[in-house]
C-alpha cells in the first residue's frame, strides 16, 4: 500500500485519539453499523481531500465499512494531525497522503496521489481536488472524469467555487453541497468554528480576551459563531461586514459594527471569516496598534494579505508556536497566527467531534445518495436531500436523549390547508 505520512511511530497515539473522538459521534456510529451490514458503497472508489483529523478518521472508517476503497489527502497544509494520518494507514488500512506543514509542491502532489485511485466519487473541503481534476487533466491522465459519478463538498468556500464552475458550464459531474445542510452549517459553522477558532487563538497566544477589542470580519454562520464565543469570553466584539443585511443583523445582535478601516485603528485581535481575498491588507496593517494580533478562520490563507505584510516589514521571527512577529518599518509589531491559515486547525484541533458527527453523517449519507442517484443528475451543485437532513437531526436528538413532539393528523392538515383559516 502506497502512502506518505510523517512518522508511522505516531500511530498508537493516533489510534487512541480516533477512538476518543468516535465516542462523541453517535450518529456516525449508527451509520457505520448499517453500512457494515448493507455495504452500499461496495466497489466504489473515493478520493477524499479533507482535513486529516480524528473526526475525519471516523468518517473514513465508515466509508470503508460501507465497502468503499478510499484514499485521503489533506485539504490544508497545516491541518493534518500526523498521529491520526499514521493510524489510518496502520490500523485502518487506508492510504493517506498528508504531512503537517507540507509545502505547496507536496500538497498538490498529495492531491494527485489521492486521485490516482481513479475515483467514482470525490469528497472535498475547499474544492482543490475537484479543481485539479478539472483544470489539470494532463496531471491526472489516469482519471477519466466521465467515470466520476459525483462528489460532495464540505465548505462555504468550496461551494462558491463549484457553483461558479457550474454557472460557467465547466463542472463535469454533480456535487452535493454538504455545507448547505441545516445540520451542517447551523451547527458546524456556528458552534464548531466559533469554539475552535477561539481555542486556536488562545492556544497560540494565551491572551486574555476579557475586555479586549476583538474584531470579526464577516458575519456569516462562521462569523456569527466566532463573535458569539468571543463575547462569551468577555471580549468587546466589533463586526465588519460588506452585506448591509448581515451588518444590520450584527447590530441587532448587540455588536458594534464598522468598516474594517475604522476597526483597524482600535482592534487588538482580528479574525477573518469571509471566504474572500485581501480582507485585511496594507491599509489596515498600517493603521493597526502596536502588538495587534491577526488570524484567519476562512478556508484559504488569502484573507490576510501576507504579501503586503511582508513588504511593510523589516523582518520577522517566530516567537511562539503558531505565532510570527512581523516588525513593521514604522516601528510597530503585528503578530500573525498560523501563517494566515485556518487558526482552529493550525494551532488547535479543529471542531469538536460532537458537532462533526452531524457534518460527516451528511457526508456519508450524501455519498450513498450520489452512488444511487448521481447518474440521473445534471452537472450542478445540489443541496443535501431534506430527508437526509431531517434524519440526521432526528438521530442526533435520540443520541442526546431528547424527545420532541409529533404533529397530529389534524395539525398536519391545518398547516397544509388554506381553507381552514382561524
Amino acid at each position: 500500500m502506497r502512502y506518505d505520512v510523517k512518522d508511522m511511530k505516531l500511530a498508537p497515539k493516533g489510534k487512541l485519539r480516533i477512538e476518543w473522538a468516535g465516542q462523541s459521534m453517535p450518529v456516525l456510529k449508527l451509520i457505520r453499523k448499517r453500512f457494515s451490514k448493507q455495504k452500499p458503497l461496495k466497489g466504489i472508489r473515493i478520493s477524499a481531500c479533507l482535513h486529516v483529523t480524528t473526526e475525519t478518521a471516523n468518517l473514513m472508517d465508515v466509508l470503508k465499512c460501507g465497502g468503499a476503497d478510499v484514499r485521503l489527502c489533506a485539504s490544508n497544509p497545516l491541518s493534518t494531525q500526523d498521529d491520526v494520518a499514521s493510524s489510518l494507514v496502520r490500523d485502518f488500512g487506508i492510504p493517506i497522503f498528508a504531512i503537517k506543514g507540507e509545502d505547496n509542491k507536496t500538497y498538490y502532489s498529495h492531491i494527485r496521489s489521492a486521485l490516482d485511485i481513479k475515483p467514482h466519487v470525490t469528497m472535498d473541503d475547499g474544492a482543490d481536488l475537484v479543481s485539479m481534476l478539472h483544470k489539470n487533466v494532463s496531471t491526472c491522465q489516469r482519471v477519466n472524469v466521465l467515470e466520476v459519478i459525483g462528489g460532495t463538498e464540505e465548505t462555504t468556500t468550496g461551494v462558491i467555487r463549484l457553483r461558479s464552475m457550474a454557472k460557467q458550464g465547466v463542472l463535469r459531474y454533480p456535487i452535493i453541497s454538504v455545507n448547505d445542510a441545516q445540520t451542517k452549517h447551523l451547527f458546524d459553522n456556528r458552534y464548531g468554528t466559533g469554539q475552535s477558532t477561539i481555542d486556536g487563538v488562545l492556544r497560540a497566544t494565551n491572551k486574555l480576551l476579557a475586555g479586549c477589542r476583538f474584531v470579526v470580519c464577516g458575519y456569516g454562520w462562521c462569523g456569527r459563531g466566532i463573535a458569539m464565543r468571543a463575547r462569551g469570553m468577555g471580549a468587546n466584539v466589533i463586526v465588519c461586514e460588506a452585506s448591509p443585511v448581515r451588518a444590520l443583523e450584527a447590530i441587532m445582535d448587540g455588536y458594534g459594527v464598522m468598516s474594517t478601516l475604522e476597526a483597524a485603528r482600535i482592534g487588538e485581535v482580528f479574525v477573518t471569516a469571509t471566504g474572500d481575498i485581501n480582507v485585511l491588507d496594507r491599509r489596515h496593517f498600517l493603521r493597526m496598534k502596536d502588538g495587534a494580533i491577526v488570524a484567519n478562520s476562512g478556508h484559504f490563507n488569502v484573507e490576510l494579505s501576507i504579501p503586503d505584510l511582508k513588504k511593510l516589514s523589516s523582518g520577522k521571527r517566530v516567537v511562539r508556536d503558531s505565532v510570527e512577529e512581523y516588525r513593521l518599518k514604522n516601528g510597530k509589531k503585528i503578530f500573525l497566527l498560523g501563517e494566515g491559515r485556518l487558526i482552529n486547525l493550525a494551532a488547535a484541533e479543529g471542531h469538536p467531534a460532537s458537532v462533526m458527527d452531524m457534518s460527516f453523517a451528511n457526508q456519508s449519507l450524501s455519498v450513498e445518495f450520489m452512488v444511487r442517484k448521481g447518474k440521473q443528475l445534471d452537472n450542478k451543485v445540489y443541496p443535501v436531500p431534506e430527508a437526509i437532513d431531517r434524519e440526521i437531526a432526528r438521530l442526533k436528538l435520540i443520541s442526546m436523549g431528547v424527545k420532541i413532539d409529533t404533529l397530529s393528523k389534524e395539525q398536519h392538515k391545518y398547516l397544509e390547508s388554506w381553507e381552514m383559516g382561524t
